[in-house]
């Protein structure tokens, strides 16, 4: 039991200690993943010092690291903006899928003919070479958006939105492409549960993981967000904690499918799917969003941390700077830098006709971050002592110079090449951005029968948590005083604090089509649920706030509140107003 309790010290240390050093990485510039990482192995040094040898539990670490990178994956999902994202998604697609695997290809070809030749590189075979170029082949999510977000980078030609939903998608392909080939090792070295693998059997098992991953994640997102329109749940963040259970859910049964149905081949790709289902959850309006938003931030962060101190922790400092590590791992970073990663960029995107200082910065913030470490746990698990190479030190050294190179010269060569653009700030590309101010705005129309017709601003009756910031006359815009006098068919815009406390009712939007029973008639003759109330209307460009005799039109939208059910009174329904 001692031991546990140790365990639970040192989390809760950690923890706090990567709290103190995120608020002094904001001052430095390097990213603050780069010093959790070193903070792990710090503590690794102490333990060997203190007598407790190294910690090399690899399985607990995938186990742990795999968990927390579903998270990552499901908030990057969640936070992509895919209305600011659609533009360039076929684009980021491409990137993600054909980019990923290009980039594979092209450093499984330079570690194999270079294996051998090369000072302190060992001879590798062909399967060897590819899982090396497969492990490191994606873009890491959680170095791109950290330094996108902390640093500002709103770049040109969306670039910033393009980045982003290609980092976010990758680590499914890299995953697939490191699953396949520790298969193909697996089986040539005869290890228990493996067998041979034709070309046939890999190419079903990449269409496998694609097709199901999208199917269960698509399917899921859509569960989800129908289930948070629908249903409320009578306890405080109910909402987020169901989204968690999700995520977790759709992770897991993809990935479990080959083992349900007896065909192996069939198994779904759980990172793709959990990807999908964020982007769904994400995009659509769900009730007590700010507070899901909140949630997954604090988690992923946490979860980021955990996973770099982990493998910081499983890292020997001795073992990353012998030159059968070191150089090879500086040789390949090199050559995926300079060579594989521009030249697979640029191959997909010229045809698309981008800016030659566009590829180049979308060339340079291919970072490499903890997804590839965690598939070279995944890959050093499976294969144990089978595995000639030290893929998981060259791995580390390869995402350290990654993170520490190229994430702290992004803002320098965005700005060399360019491509810093002043117009829109980059957190629009993320859905979150809405969520992070705690300020709503409310319209309010003067008519000549209104309270503050014909007054001053100033003796005009407001709740003091109300301020006045606009009032629209006609094609003016005024930004008022307390002398502004308040004519008829004056807009003024207020700002006054959300209303928190949220738990007693849910949001969903009701559609009207052609043939539903609302359609052409009044708020008052509707027969509309117990506990459900219409709070507005929209209707194309227009907002309608309805009272009783506004009449449901074809193609109105519906905001409706639902209310929990110790909430929800015993008449039966009307019109918010």
């Amino acid at each position: 039991m001692n031991n546990y309790i140790y365990m639970l010290l040192l989390m809760g240390a950690v923890i706090a200690l990567c709290i103190f050093i995120n608020r002094i990485t904001n001052k430095l510039k390097v990213p603050s993943l780069l010093l959790f990482i070193g903070l792990g192995m710090l503590f690794g040094v102490l333990f060997r010092v203190a007598g407790l040898g190294n910690f090399t539990d690899y399985q607990l670490g995938n186990v742990v690291c795999s968990v927390c990178l579903v998270f990552v994956i499901f908030y990057g999902g969640f936070g992509t903006n895919f209305k600011e994202a659609k533009p360039v998604a076929g684009r980021a697609l491409l990137l993600s899928f054909a980019g990923t695997a290009l980039t594979a290809g092209f450093v499984g070809v330079f570690v194999y003919f270079m294996a051998g030749v090369l000072p302190f590189f060992p001879t590798l075979g062909w399967a060897e070479s590819m899982l090396v170029g497969s492990v490191i082949s994606s873009t890491d999510a959680a170095s791109v958006f950290n330094i996108l977000r902390s640093r500002r980078l709103n770049l040109k030609y969306r670039t910033s939105s393009l980045l982003e939903m290609e980092s976010g998608s990758n680590d499914p392909m890299s995953y697939m492409l490191t699953f396949v080939f520790t298969a193909v090792l697996a089986a040539q070295h005869g290890l228990e549960g493996a067998s041979g693998m034709g070309a046939g059997e890999i190419v079903g098992m990449l269409f496998s993981q694609v097709g199901f991953g999208a199917l269960f994640g698509a399917a899921f997102g859509f569960l989800s967000v129908f289930i948070l329109r629908k249903y409320s749940f009578n306890m405080g963040q109910g909402g987020t904690i169901f989204i968690l259970a999700i995520a977790l859910i759709t992770y897991a049964l993809p990935s479990l499918l080959g083992e349900f149905t007896g065909v192996d081949v069939l198994a779904g790709n759980g990172y793709l799917a959990v990807y999908i289902a964020g982007i769904m959850i994400g995009n659509a309006r769900i009730p007590q969003k700010r507070d899901c938003v909140r949630f997954f931030d604090a988690l992923t962060s946490v979860a980021q941390m955990m996973i770099f101190f982990l493998l910081g922790l499983l890292a020997t400092p001795e073992d990353l700077i012998k030159p059968a590590v070191l150089v090879p791992a500086v040789l390949i970073f090199l050559f995926m830098t300079i060579l594989a990663r521009p030249a697979a960029v640029f191959a997909l995107l010229a045809p698309f006709r981008a800016k030659i200082n566009q590829i180049g910065v979308i060339s340079w913030a291919g970072l490499r971050g903890v997804a590839s470490i965690v598939f070279a746990v995944f890959a050093l698990n499976q294969l144990g002592d089978a595995m000639r190479f030290d893929i998981f030190s060259v791995v580390f050294v390869i995402v350290i110079i990654s993170i520490s190179l190229q994430g702290s010269l992004l803002p320098f060569m965005s700005r060399k090449m360019h491509m810093l653009g002043d117009s829109d700030n980059v957190l629009r590309t993320f859905n979150d951005y809405q969520e992070e101010s705690d300020v709503c705005f409310v319209r309010l129309r003067i008519g000549k029968n209104h309270p503050w017709y014909g007054k001053k601003l100033r003796e005009c009756v407001m709740p003091k948590e109300f301020l006045a910031l606009l009032v629209i006359r006609g094609d003016q815009v005024l930004v008022p005083d307390g002398n502004t006098v308040i004519e008829g068919g004056d807009v003024i815009v207020t700002a006054a604090p959300e209303f928190e406390n949220r738990d007693e009712f849910g949001m969903y939007e009701e559609e009207i089509g052609k043939n539903h029973e609302w359609a052409g008639r009044q708020v008052k003759e509707l027969h509309i649920p117990r506990g459900n109330l219409i709070a507005m209307i929209k209707r194309k460009d227009q907002t309608v706030v309805p009272n009783g005799n506004t009449r449901v039109l074809e193609g109105d939208v519906l905001a409706m509140i639902k209310l929990n059910d110790e909430h929800a009174s015993s008449e039966t329904g009307k019109a918010v107003s």
